[in-house]
């Protein structure tokens, strides 16, 4: 009878349909595919993104007015701290996905995370209610920091969760996981356009300590949707099995104890333990040394298996990938820095008595994105299809690399439009006055902001794909949490930049690139220099996505 039923079909379809594998529910048991997860499960996820998005950028869009408004700091020197700020934010999701792959699990850790978001928005209230002094700045950059601390736990989790909610085993649920990335992103900037439509105008027009409060209080209702969705979501099964971060360290300890083992001892014990799967034996060999062990070992159990050495070598692959998108992170650095200090400058006069804020032209990111994202979901992708028999439409690589080919175009539009800003203010003899309006319409800057939303729904989402998929199952935290510390490292490669500038540049009294009168600035110069960058970066990734071999056999 047990044979029958293994051999069918028939019989084993329902009970695959009946539940899913490696998922339980809140109660802990087996996650019953028609009452968890899928879309709806998704849906409380998304909306506590939203909510997130719009505190968090609450923040960091207009920190730039801030520290050189109230705080009184120089440009360049708002910048790095900008810069260095947000780098770290992107940073700690590899600590916070540490601990939640390790040890609480993705909903413990949120929740944890969300208390202390709530907490840092609080501390960042009152500060920005204080008077200038040197209280004022220890608790602004402590609850500053602290913001960045949780949403390092915050971030890497609830994207990590919500995409768990679609099994990837099935093939409609596949389909739909690669669908939550667009839509995940779609709702993440809803929730950035309306802090760029209500909040910078609050905090510019009305109160920092409003405009900081707001975020405060709908991080605390993120929470209370999040909490609400729990008897819906599905929870991945943290197995007893050894620790992925143990398996994976000890491979690369086998591989540095048997470095100086002969290639016919490894060809040897690889034909003994059978082939490696497709051609990947002949990546990173040096992994495969692993396999060896002193017979003391082999008693004991105590080798690594092909398995772990592939899991290894799936996790190596993705570094030459995430080296090569840097200067894709550079770029992202700009935006919430010197186009915002560019747009401070320009004619920002909607019907008279009414400027917009500069930092609200980055609401066109997201205006952009939130355009883009159903046409690709909907149209392109069935197109593309069509042409390349790709479930997805094209390769995830594909995708990440036609984004950064648009951050280019947008570097060079930011460029030439920086160029005629600056003739502007020289043809109306504006040069010497930085705080008069130059008689040039802040909607020249629209291009570059539509453009890099463009290279966004290509690469970003991309990245989030690809790095959630091709990791071990146990490691999809720390997976998003590689794909936001490009971000992070962008994010103090462009403060490196900007000093090494700054001092290169001011040298023997000459001016720099990064003036605090913009008009004697040189902004062109580094977005001519950023363009370039990110070109050499394009040849680069094409040159390691060309030889990427995917981790799973399905993956598209």
């Amino acid at each position: 009878m047990a044979t029958s039923l293994e051999e069918s079909p028939e019989t084993r379809t329902p009970l695959l349909d009946y539940v899913v594998d490696g998922a339980v529910d809140y109660k802990g048991h087996p996650a019953r595919r028609i009452t968890s997860g899928g879309w709806l499960s998704a849906s409380f996820i998304i909306g506590v993104e939203v909510a997130e998005r719009f505190a968090y950028y609450g923040i960091s869009s207009n920190l730039i007015t801030f520290l050189t408004g109230p705080l009184g700091q120089s440009t360049a020197t708002a910048a790095e701290n900008v810069n260095t700020w947000s780098g770290t934010a992107f940073l700690f999701p590899l600590l916070g996905a540490f601990v939640a792959d390790s040890f609480l699990g993705r909903y413990r850790t949120i929740i944890v995370a969300s208390l202390l978001y709530i907490l840092g928005l609080g501390l960042l209230t009152v500060s920005a209610l204080l008077t200038s002094s040197e209280l004022q700045i220890v608790l602004f950059f402590f609850s500053l920091y602290l913001v960045a601390v949780a949403q390092g736990g915050h971030k890497p989790c609830v994207q990590a969760l919500g995409a768990d909610q679609f099994d990837g085993q099935d093939p409609e649920e596949c389909k739909a996981k690669s669908s939550f990335f667009n839509w995940w992103y779609f709702g993440m900037n809803a929730g950035i356009l309306l802090t760029f439509s209500v909040l910078t105008y609050i905090q510019d027009n009305l109160s920092w300590g409003l405009g900081f409060g707001i975020p405060c209080v709908v991080m605390f209702l993120a929470l209370i949707i999040f909490l609400s969705g729990t008897r819906t979501y599905r929870y991945s099964i943290q197995g007893e099995e050894e620790s992925p971060f143990v398996r994976i360290g000890k491979v690369f300890v086998a591989a540095l104890r048997n470095r100086r083992t002969s290639p016919s001892a490894i060809a040897s014990e690889e034909e003994s333990l059978g082939t490696f799967p497709d051609q990947t034996s002949e990546q990173f060999k040096f992994l495969n040394k692993a396999l060896l062990a002193p017979d003391n070992l082999k008693k004991n159990g105590k080798v690594c298996t092909i398995g772990e050495v592939e899991e290894a070598k799936a996790v190596l692959r993705l570094f030459p990938i995430w080296t090569a998108c840097l200067p894709y992170a550079i770029v992202f650095a700009q935006f919430t820095t010197f186009f915002t200090k560019q747009g401070a400058t320009m004619d920002r006069t909607i019907v008279p008595g009414f400027d917009i804020p500069a930092a609200s032209l980055q609401s066109f990111i997201c205006l952009a994105i939130m355009m883009i994202i159903p046409i690709y979901d909907r149209i392109f992708v069935p197109m593309a299809r069509a042409f390349t028999r790709e479930p997805f439409g094209i390769t995830m690589l594909q995708r990440i690399g036609t984004g950064m080919f648009f951050s280019i175009i947008s570097m060079v539009v930011a460029a030439l439009v920086e160029m005629k800003r600056l003739q502007t203010a020289k043809d109306y003899d504006l040069v010497d006055l930085p705080s008069a309006t130059i008689p040039m319409s802040i909607w020249w800057l629209v291009p570059q902001y539509c453009l890099y939303g463009l290279a966004d729904v290509f690469t970003i989402v991309g990245l989030q794909e690809f790095f959630y998929d091709q990791v071990p199952n146990e490691l999809r935290s720390m997976g998003l949490a590689l794909y936001l510390s490009i971000l992070g490292v962008g994010n103090f490669l462009s403060s490196f930049l900007i000093s090494i500038i700054e001092e290169a540049t001011s040298w023997g009294g000459n001016t720099s690139w990064f003036s605090d009168n913009l008009n004697l600035a040189h902004l062109d110069y580094f977005y001519w220099l950023l363009a370039a960058l990110c070109g050499v970066g394009l040849l680069a990734y094409m040159y390691f996505a060309k030889s990427y071999i995917y981790n799973r056999a399905s993956t598209i």
